[in-house]
């Protein structure tokens, strides 16, 4: 049986895209994925900047120039950094994130630093696989943001 060049052009094609379309969409998969983790550090980072600049407007005691970081300051500032908000209504600004995982630092002077640690999960599954050499790897990680600002 003889085949035309034409038909053996297409089964060449044929093979040449099984070879090729795996490596294109775990490239396709990666680049979505690390788009997607900078977004989210870009959500947290802002969210932290805002809780900072929240908690150095009101972290002085009236006019004597001391920092009193208190109970309800902290709970203020997290409800920003998570929710946007001081009463912490709504919905939080990344999915998984929570007041916990905010802290309010008095470092000392006139310096206040908001910390936050956020839970990243990616879109396309928590580990990858080692096809039989060893246990699957991990993709989650934990982001952090940290802003320090002097107090107002």
């Amino acid at each position: 049986m003889s085949y035309s060049p034409r038909q053996r052009e297409q089964g060449i094609a044929t093979v040449e895209m099984t070879i090729v379309l795996p490596v294109l969409l775990l490239v396709l998969f990666g680049v979505t994925e690390v788009g997607r983790a900078i977004v989210r550090y870009n959500a947290l980072t802002k969210a932290v900047q805002d809780g900072a600049r929240y908690a150095a407007a009101y972290a002085l005691q009236g006019t004597t120039g001391v920092v009193n970081v208190d109970a309800q300051l902290q709970a203020e500032v997290r409800n920003v950094v998570v929710y946007g908000n001081t009463a912490g209504t709504g919905t939080p600004h990344l999915g998984g994130f929570q007041t916990a995982q905010v802290l309010l630092v008095d470092v000392g002077g006139d310096q206040i630093r908001v910390d936050a640690n956020y839970p990243y999960t990616p879109l396309f599954g928590t580990a990858l696989p080692n096809f039989g050499l060893g246990s699957s790897t991990s993709t989650s990680f934990v982001m952090q943001a940290s802003v320090s600002m002097r107090a107002l």
